[in-house]
Parts: C-alpha cells; structure tokens; sequence
C-alpha cells in the first residue's frame, strides 16, 4: 500500500502542471446569480409608502442596503434580510446554527451590529432561541421593520440614491 501511494505521489509530482488538478479538483464556475433588473418608474415610486414592496424587490433591497452603508447603519436591515433568510431554513440543525450567529451578530449586548431593541423585546427573543423555531426573531424583526419604516425609509427616500433612480 505504501509503494503503491510513492508511486501515485512520484507521478503526479513529474505532471506538476496538472497534478494539482488531481489533487484539488477545480469545481464548475459558478453562475453568477442574474443582476437585479432596475425597477420602473411605478415600482420605484411605490417604495416611498411601502418598505415591504422596497425589501421585496431585490434592486430596491440592494440600494438600500448600500444607502444604509453609506450612513454606517446597515445593521437593521441586514438583522432583517438575516431573519428571512433564517424563516426559510428547514433543517433543525442549520436553523439552531443561524439562530446562534444571528443571536450573536445582531442581538446580543455589544454584539458587533447590534440592532436597536427595548428590553422587553430582546427577553422574548432570547427565550425563543432555547428552542428555535421558524418564528424565533419574529418580534425582534417586526420592532427593527417598524424602526426602519419610521427611521430609515424616509431618509432613504429623501436621499441621492432614491432621487437618482426615480428620475
């Protein structure tokens, strides 16, 4: 067995061109998930009222998210894209490993991108998580939609991005 793995080595280190391709396989390019299409006009306009119909349209959610960056408060709308994201998990394994890093990232006290929620909130959250569930963020995510629907939203409309693409 041993003479048998020298000469499989030797051979492969005489083809160094391709043996690294014998060793680490090199996975199918992945296909570039398709760019979000600009919105219309009419879509466009229906964000300033509606910031469900905004996180919902995946260029909408992305300028968003940009403008949130450029302001350095980013953390809301990415605790909710997390949320949703967490919702459409199934396995219990996976969902107890995302309830852990979302609890960790945005929820806990000096959390790097601690969302902003009343104490009240963050009990029943904490609670939720010792069995996740599907629902576990659902009031924390309901508390940071409506602080992005009174806070951010509006900021949102008023600035250059908006304007820029409703023009």
């Amino acid at each position: 067995r041993a003479k048998e793995i020298k000469t499989k080595l030797g051979t492969l280190i005489q083809k160094h061109d391709s043996a690294i391709d014998f060793i680490i396989p090199y996975p199918e390019k992945p296909e570039k998930p398709p760019k979000a299409q600009k919105p219309s006009l009419e879509e466009a306009l229906q964000w300033r009222d509606s910031l469900e119909k905004l996180l919902q349209n995946p260029y909408g959610l992305s300028s968003f998210l940009t403008f949130l960056r450029s302001e350095f408060s980013e953390e809301n709308a990415e605790f909710w894209v997390a949320c949703e994201d967490y919702k459409k998990t199934k396995s219990p394994v996976k969902r107890a490993e995302k309830a852990k890093k979302i609890y960790e990232e945005f929820i806990q006290t000096e959390a790097p991108k601690e969302v902003n929620i009343d104490h009240f909130t963050k009990a029943v959250t904490v609670k939720n998580l010792v069995e996740p569930s599907p629902t576990s963020f659902d009031v924390a995510q309901k508390r940071i939609f409506a602080l992005m629907e009174k806070d951010s939203l509006p900021r949102f409309v008023r600035s250059e991005f908006y304007q820029e693409l409703i023009k």
